[in-house]
């Protein structure tokens, strides 16, 4: 197998990638705070990356946007319930509700390089599963009390290996890691 997978995510300081509504606003703010042209590696990164995997609450949030950030990516949506998928993204965007170890399976069978995973249960998901690779979360200097964890429960550690880290000057730190399998 040599599908690479990752995942790319910020998290308040307490841990939390949104309220428990789903609200980013937080993010909106902290967003205020970084200077024009500067993405903190996400463009690179994502220019990486063949296929982004991501739940139906994350699809749903970044449907609410109203333009699909995603262009031309592929990006499938994990649920176990139909999903309405507007005709303007239909050619890139599909539907799974295969496992994680399914989907991993196929995807590397067909071919893919390199996925990356968000939203909260479906990063838990892979992690579950021993699937994820690389980890790059970036923490944003807000504490916001309550919301959506970034980590819940899991059913054994996931040992991760810091390869680096970064303070930008507008107070988020990005830290990237490999997981230890």
């Amino acid at each position: 197998m040599s599908l690479k997978v990752s995942v790319f995510i910020a998290t308040s300081l307490d841990g939390f990638i949104a309220r428990e509504d789903g609200s980013l606003d937080w993010l909106d703010e902290a967003n205020k705070l970084v200077p024009q042209g500067e993405d903190a590696g996400y463009q690179a990164f994502f220019d990486s990356i063949d296929v982004l995997v991501m739940g139906r609450n994350s699809y749903e949030k970044v449907l609410s946007f109203g333009q699909w950030p995603y262009a031309d990516k592929r990006v499938i949506v994990l649920s176990r319930k139909v999903l309405k998928i507007p005709d303007n993204i239909s050619e890139t965007v599909s539907h799974s509700s295969e496992s994680p170890s399914e989907l991993y399976s196929r995807l590397d069978s067909e071919g893919g390089k390199h996925l990356y995973i968000d939203g909260g249960n479906t990063i838990q998901r892979f992690l579950s599963d021993c699937l994820v690779d690389q980890m790059i979360i970036t923490t944003v200097p807000f504490v916001i009390g309550s919301g959506i964890p970034l980590f819940r429960k899991t059913e054994k550690d996931v040992r991760l290996q810091l390869v680096s880290s970064k303070a930008y000057e507008f107070g988020f730190v990005q830290s990237c890691y490999v997981v230890v399998k």
